[in-house]
Formats: C-alpha cells, sequence, structure tokens
C-alpha cells in the first residue's frame, strides 16, 4: 500500500510540474482591443483571461501604407495548454484558420468560439471568415526566465511605462528586464557594449516608425522573449535572437535586419512586417563590412510589404564584400504582398553594390497560398535607386525541402549580370509545388524544356549549375 501511495504521488507532482499556466493582466494605459475574448486553462483547470492589445499592421491601399488595428495577445505555458477564443467583431464563424497551417492544430468551432489544445510554444494567427487583417496574432510562449533585481539589471516589472522622448540605453554588462505584464511606449537601444542581455516577455512598442530594439556596434547580446516592432542589428559580432516577436506597420518596416555583422542567430521568432522580414545586407546607414555564420531557425514570416527573405543589394563598392555561410531553416512564410516585380520573392538574394553572396542554404520551407510575388528572386543586378554597381555574383546556393501550395505565385527569376558577374551552382532538392516533385528526371517533362519551366522559374543569361533532384 506505502508502495501505491508513493506511485500516486508522484504521478501527482509530474503531472503538476508538467503543466503550468502564467497569464498577464495588461497595464492601464495599454491600448486594447475587444474583437476577441481569450481564455486559457491546464486541462481540468479553471479558465483564465488573456487580454489582446491593439497592435497595428499595414495594409497597402492604391500603393500607399495603411494601418490596420489587428490583436495581439499572449500568455505562458509549459506541458499542455486549452485555448478559447470567442470572436466578437464576426459572431459569425464561417470559417477559421490557425496558422501556419504546417503545424496541424486541430480546431473546433462552436457559435463564435473557436477552440484548441497546445502543447508546446507556438506563434499563431488566427484568422476568422479569411479576415488578415483583423486578426489576433496569439503567442503562447514557455516559461519566462526569472530575473532578480540587481544593479546590472534595468527592471520593468508589470506595468505601464511610457518613456515620452527618451529611450533606454543598455551598456555593457547590463540586463534589461521586460517582465511579462510590462508594457513599454518608447525604445531601448544596445549600442557599443558587450555580454549584454535583453529578456523578458513584455511589449516595447514606440507606436511610431521607430524600431523598439536596435543593436549597435555590440558583441555577446542575447534578446530573448520581447514584443516589438523591429530589432535590427547592425555593425555587431555574436548576437542571439530567440523567441521574440516583432510587427510593424509603418514604412520602412523591416523586421530583422542584419547589417555588416556576424555570428548572429535567431531561434524560434515571428515577424509580420511592412517592409521586408528578415534581410542580410553589407555596408548600410553607417554600418561596415560584410555578414558571415548568420543562423536562423524556426521561423514564421508574413510580409504585407516586400520580401519574407532578402540578401544582397547594400554594400560599399570599394570593399568588395562578402556575404556567406548563412543558413535559414525551419521556416513558415504565411504571406507575401508586393506588387513591384524588382521588390518580389519569397526567397529573395538580389545581389549589387560588388557583393558576393556565396554558401547560403534554404532548408524545411514551407510556403503557404501568399497574396501576390514569386517564390525566388536570385538576380545580380544593378538597382540605380539602392546600388553604386552590380554585385560580383552569386555562389554555390542549396534549397532543400522546399513545398509551396498557392495560387498566386508569378514567375520566379534567376538572372546573371555579365560573363564575369554570374550566378553558379543553384541545387533544388525536393521541391515541391502545389504537390508536384520537380526533379530533372521527373515524369511528363519534354526532353526539350528546362527543368525550370515546370517551376515557372525564368533562367536568364549568366547563370550556369542549375539542378533539380529528390
Amino acid at each position: 500500500m506505502k508502495q501505491i501511495l508513493t506511485l500516486l504521488l508522484c504521478l501527482v507532482c509530474a503531472s503538476a510540474q508538467a503543466d503550468k499556466l502564467v497569464t498577464y493582466p495588461a497595464p492601464q494605459g495599454a491600448e486594447l482591443n475587444n474583437d476577441f475574448d481569450i481564455s486559457v486553462r491546464t486541462p481540468g483547470g479553471q479558465w483564465q483571461h488573456v487580454d489582446a492589445y491593439a497592435w497595428r499592421v499595414d495594409k497597402v491601399v492604391n500603393c500607399r501604407h495603411t494601418a490596420m488595428k489587428s490583436s495581439v495577445a499572449y500568455f505562458d505555458f509549459e506541458g499542455t495548454v486549452e485555448v478559447e477564443v470567442k470572436s466578437l467583431r464576426q459572431p459569425v464563424i464561417d470559417s477559421c484558420r490557425v496558422r501556419p497551417l504546417s503545424y496541424n492544430i486541430p480546431v473546433s468551432t462552436e457559435g463564435n468560439t473557436i477552440r484548441f489544445t497546445l502543447d508546446r510554444p507556438r506563434d499563431l494567427s488566427i484568422e476568422v471568415n479569411g479576415e488578415i487583417f483583423h486578426n489576433l496574432q496569439l503567442f503562447a510562449n514557455g516559461m519566462e526566465p526569472k530575473v532578480k533585481k540587481g544593479k546590472d539589471v534595468i527592471y520593468f516589472g508589470p506595468g505601464y511605462y511610457d518613456l515620452k522622448d527618451d529611450s533606454i540605453l543598455v551598456t555593457s554588462g547590463k540586463t534589461l528586464y521586460v517582465a511579462g505584464g510590462a508594457y513599454i511606449k518608447g525604445f531601448a537601444s544596445v549600442w557599443k557594449a558587450k555580454n549584454v542581455k535583453v529578456v523578458g516577455h513584455g511589449i516595447i512598442n514606440p507606436e511610431r516608425q521607430c524600431a523598439g530594439l536596435r543593436v549597435r556596434y555590440s558583441s555577446n547580446v542575447a534578446v530573448d522573449g520581447i514584443i516589438t516592432t523591429q530589432i535590427p542589428v547592425g555593425g555587431s559580432d555574436s548576437v542571439s535572437v530567440a523567441n521574440s516577436k516583432v510587427i510593424s506597420w509603418y514604412g520602412w518596416g523591416d523586421g530583422m535586419n542584419v547589417f555588416a555583422s556576424n555570428n548572429v542567430s535567431y531561434n524560434h521568432v515571428f515577424c509580420r512586417t511592412s517592409d521586408d522580414c528578415s534581410t542580410i545586407y553589407c555596408t548600410r546607414l553607417g554600418y561596415k563590412g560584410g555578414c558571415s555564420n548568420i543562423r536562423i531557425k524556426d521561423a514564421v514570416y508574413w510580409a504585407d510589404v516586400a520580401h519574407p527573405i532578402m540578401i544582397g543589394l547594400h554594400g560599399d563598392i570599394g570593399r568588395n564584400e562578402i556575404i556567406e555561410d548563412v543558413v535559414y531553416e525551419d521556416v513558415d512564410i504565411l504571406d507575401h504582398a508586393e506588387k513591384q516585380i524588382d521588390y518580389q520573392g519569397c526567397i529573395a538574394i538580389n545581389n549589387g553594390d560588388n557583393i558576393l553572396v556565396r554558401d547560403i542554404t534554404f532548408r524545411n520551407f514551407r510556403i503557404e497560398n501568399f497574396r501576390q510575388g514569386m517564390l525566388f528572386n536570385f538576380r545580380v543586378c544593378y538597382n540605380k535607386k539602392y546600388c553604386q554597381a552590380p554585385g560580383r555574383g552569386i555562389r554555390d546556393i542549396r534549397l532543400e525541402n522546399i513545398t509551396y501550395n498557392g495560387a498566386h505565385s508569378e514567375l520566379s527569376l534567376l538572372t546573371g549580370y555579365s560573363p564575369n558577374r554570374t550566378i553558379e551552382n543553384i541545387s533544388f532538392r525536393n521541391l515541391v509545388i502545389n504537390g508536384t516533385l520537380i526533379t530533372d528526371t521527373m515524369p511528363g517533362k519534354p526532353a526539350w524544356y528546362k527543368t525550370a519551366d515546370m517551376a515557372r522559374i525564368f533562367v536568364g543569361e549568366h547563370v550556369s549549375g542549375i539542378t533539380f533532384s529528390k
């Protein structure tokens, strides 16, 4: 009997450890949105309310940025959590999507209520009746790291903080902690610093055209958990960004830029942006040099304007800079909406300013039915709007396990510039478009066709070594 009781106690303790849930009431002063009523609970537990913040997103109307009011909500959990979302703006639910679709989350609806269960941290978009501009961005986080107050901690506990015309400067050896339930109206900057952390599940929102967190001329910086507008990294080394989310709604609203930096990593990030979601550039905005050892893993990208991914373009023509050793892995692209052909491309390498781009891998991509654009835009080009010269070339690009399901992809482009500014060695392995595997030996391809024709990819001049395989 004693052994049985001990076993039961262990099982109860294990269950208690497995399922944890923390919600954060929104502070007074932060703008909320009542389009949705959100509740969460551990299995069999009490329902807890989750506040939804108003957050602008970008809808292009007549070629102009137009801010729309979406919702952002978040909570922390460990183990399993049940989610219930009531649609108040659209009380009649004809259709509902919980994206990324690759997560295959079973969803039930009853009346105006959506229900589903999560067993791991997820960054989601919940869309009722196809509405993508008044949707709910729901961030189901892992548990927030614990940070104690101390002389080296810039501590923002739960509450509302209006910095007005000031900002937060994070200097060497400091930790900026923005707790869950904290809302900072303003921005923060890591400037010429080393050994810095920016952590916590709170919000930094300038509420204007401004990057909420900048990392500049710094080294050994760790960012973890923040919700903000943009997180550019420039002139820096050894920077990691994890579990962070950016949403922008204004012009030049790139999400997570890398400028002239090395050894930068991103893990489990979400970007919904009014310009490129993720970029890798050389010399730009005062930052100087090339980029190497950039790693992006487990990312969700949604570009309301421009590219989900953009590499190249900006550099210093006198430096012959290089972008190399880059890996994007495990990426969901939810949307891409761009009318300008020069700036289309879910995966884009537009190489200018005498830059050489080489040794880039894109692996395990799921691309959903985006609104307008193309899948691939690889060009050695001379964009006179932004560049002073064409690029030197694009070499050794690997695309592995790329799937696209949709109807709006326009013609993709692979074009070199001249005999000595070329594209070489682009390998597609397991490229699947609307269920069709594209290979050099695929059935139904006439011998006189280029394989790229089967994928609606235009291969132009000064391009060699293009292969498609299983």
